[in-house]
């Protein structure tokens, strides 16, 4: 999913796999977006924009107020969830 399609305010359930020797292990995450936001890392990238490693970062808030950082990378899903927009 393409970041112009997160939509702040929408709920979803964001998915994460990561491929083991002993087998694929995945986890859930369900939340109210709150941003989408590229962001540099600490790591040097020689090729990267200000010679840094760029990251699409998904900052969501979770049902009982928790607010969580995810990195969407090629293994992540993201399902757009009905359910009431988060009201500010």
């Amino acid at each position: 999913m393409a970041r112009d399609e997160l939509p702040v305010g929408k709920r979803v359930r964001i998915t994460q796999s990561v491929d083991r020797r002993e087998g694929a292990w995945s986890g859930d995450v369900i939340g109210t977006i709150v941003s989408v936001a590229a962001q540099k890392t600490g790591s040097w990238y020689a090729h990267g924009k200000d010679a840094k490693f760029w990251l699409q970062r998904i900052f969501l808030k979770k049902d009982d107020g928790e607010l969580t950082t995810l990195t969407l990378d090629r293994s992540t899903r993201v399902e757009v969830l009905d359910g009431p927009a988060e009201s500010s």
